[in-house]
């Protein structure tokens, strides 16, 4: 059972560990200085990769020999596609793509 200073102790350190990851940044490198090269192409190559090993992670455990046949993972797949492809917009590509994948996998592909 969990008391009250160690609840408190918990928030402490997790409001001062938030705290550091957001102002490290920030003491590391002031706004002065020029911004290392290797941090630059972290930040471009970072956001592909970390993309695409959500990818991965997602279909990991996919059965294709079996019905469904990854029917529901596949229309879900295509939905995100196109509906970034049509309007930009990642919040809406992947809600609309995760509540497809919900519905089809409780209601259709039962």
């Amino acid at each position: 059972m969990i008391n009250t200073t160690h609840s408190l102790i918990i928030i402490l350190i997790c409001t001062v560990v938030t705290a550091l990851t957001r102002f490290l940044p920030f003491l590391l490198f002031p706004s002065g200085d020029k911004t290392p090269q290797s941090l630059k192409y972290l930040g471009g190559v970072l956001p592909g990769a970390i993309m695409a090993m959500l990818v991965v992670y997602c279909y990991k455990s996919t059965v294709i020999f079996t019905w469904p046949y990854a029917l529901p993972e596949i229309i879900a797949t295509g939905v995100v596609v196109l509906s970034y492809l049509w309007k930009r917009n990642t919040l809406l590509s992947i809600g609309a793509g995760t509540v497809l994948y919900m519905f089809l996998v409780q209601v259709v592909f039962v």
